[in-house]
């Protein structure tokens, strides 16, 4: 955080959250209230010849570090770049013989710079990694067991020569990590990639209909001289008129379920009741838990079979997506939807679901005319749920734009591409990645579009040459992550 932006807030004792971050001027829709480079940050264990340890690109070929044979860089650059913080994990791995976990990668990090600095304020931190909360007193019996393994592992690790380290202070540290680790995600912001701590924004509360957004930003190194370059960090965005003096929120959980389950979720991973309005008032419950009306109302014995068949057929796709057998999830899919339609309202979460799942999966099998159906629907009742601007809303109403395009449903493709990239500029910010992918897209569909109001046996017989003549383009494979959290939680 640069000294200007320090002045911009505030840290204030919020009434019953303990500290927390308010304005200290006025904010609006998309402004950056304050951007800032991770404390230490690792690229998750399944990714780590993938993605660069530097600013968590996925690449396709990647320099690999000639001394640990572990790092792996997108150019000399980010090698370079890298170079303070890897030096002594470097020596380390060599040493050991082997990479260790994420978890007690991250450790070290925090540990080699707390070795460098000191644990108290460093350069732009409203917030020392001293100070932090841990939560360790909150563990449960199986958490205190992750923790002793985590905390062994990591002395095992830890190489002799370095500053030691009591227990109570390795343990505070893996603590911090379990509740103020923050996932990072890929340059297309399309898979979770690694997982960092970012001191200042561990002051920013918890809100379920917050007023800023936390987007990861991998910086940019293209420009020829390297004053141009940006660096990896995060950015706290207003996503509305923010007063001076009004309290700093972000949502730490996905909004898409009912407010009773969103407590439950805070309080097993982030050990504290939600008191926002949206829970204590159990605000958009109603539409979330929708049911047909009128004459043909189900009874509440016909609702809960139906719920719970959905609830048995989430678990029965999850396990054939993580099979890879895409069209197994297809035929449950479709068999969940036929015993939902008649019983549930077009806004209850766990159609939704189905519906988000089902249109993912055909996308990605090239079925795009029954995706859009089911993405149309999907993004119907995301907009009655949703604040307006939730990034997670801008990025599914971009996906079913993309997929009512290669349907060929040029008006309705452009017209969701052209909705979501207002979202998203207010969110992500004009000079994202996502943002500015999202910009060509918008700029040819709607040059698509002109021609097809112009003439469109033309604009078929073209798109279909077109199409002849270039790689089709497959959307990405289904992940089998669920939309995670605001902080990684270790799995």
């Amino acid at each position: 955080m640069t000294p200007g932006e320090m002045e911009m807030v505030e840290v204030f004792t919020s009434e019953g959250k303990g500290r927390g971050l308010q304005a200290a001027k006025e904010f609006w829709a998309g402004d950056v209230i304050f951007a800032e480079p991770a404390y230490a940050a690792v690229v998750f264990d399944s990714l780590t010849h993938l993605v660069c340890h530097t600013c968590f690109k996925r690449q396709e070929k990647l320099h690999r570090c000639g001394q640990c044979k572990f790092a792996h860089y997108c150019d000399r650059t980010c090698q370079k770049d890298a170079w303070l913080n890897h030096k002594h994990e470097c020596s380390a791995i060599k040493e050991h013989g082997k990479a260790p976990n994420e978890n007690i990668r991250l450790a070290a990090r925090i540990m080699w710079r707390i070795e460098r600095e000191g644990g108290g304020l460093t350069e732009g931190c409203l917030v020392s990694i001293d100070d932090l909360q841990n939560h360790v007193e909150n563990f449960g019996e199986e958490e205190k067991k992750e923790l002793r393994a985590d905390v062994e592992s990591f002395l095992n690790f830890w190489p002799p020569q370095s500053q030691q380290f009591g227990m109570q202070y390795i343990s505070h540290i893996f603590g911090v990590i379990n509740c103020n680790g923050f996932t990072l995600s890929d340059q297309r912001g399309l898979q979770a990639v690694g997982v960092g701590v970012f001191p200042n924004l561990c002051l920013v509360n918890h809100d379920c209909w917050p007023n800023c957004t936390v987007i990861f930003n991998n910086g940019n190194h293209e420009a020829v001289r390297s004053m141009f370059h940006t660096q990896m960090r995060i950015e706290l965005r207003a996503l509305g008129k923010i007063s001076p003096g009004e309290e700093l929120t972000v949502s730490y959980v996905d909004f898409l379920n009912v407010s009773e389950e969103r407590r439950q979720q805070l309080q097993k991973q982030y050990y504290f009741d939600c008191t926002c309005e949206h829970c204590q008032k159990g605000i958009k419950d109603d539409l979330m838990l929708a049911v047909k009306e009128g004459e043909n109302k189900p009874s509440q014995d016909v609702v809960k079979e139906v719920l719970q068949f959905s609830k048995d057929t989430l678990e029965k796709i999850n396990k054939a997506r993580s099979e890879g057998v895409y069209h197994e999830v297809v035929k449950l899919c479709r068999e969940c939807l036929k015993k939902q339609e008649p019983v549930l309202g077009d806004t209850n979460i766990y159609l939704l679901r189905i519906l988000s799942i089902a249109s993912e999966v055909l996308s990605y099998l090239q079925m795009f005319e029954e995706a859009s159906g089911y993405a149309k629907r999907m993004v119907d009742g995301y907009m009655k749920i949703y604040h307006p601007n939730n990034a997670q809303l801008g990025m599914a109403v971009m996906r079913a734009g993309v997929t009512h395009w290669h349907a060929s449903l040029i008006e309705a493709g452009h017209g969701m591409i052209c909705k979501a990239y207002a979202i998203l500029l207010v969110t992500h910010g004009p000079t994202h990645p996502i943002t500015k992918d999202l910009e060509v897209m918008r700029v040819q569909s709607e040059m698509e579009l002109r021609m097809f109001q112009q003439n469109e046996f033309m604009y078929y017989k073209m798109r279909e040459a077109a199409l002849k003549n270039q790689k089709i383009q497959v959307m990405p494979e289904p992940t089998n992550e669920a939309p995670s959290g605001l902080f990684h939680t270790k799995q």
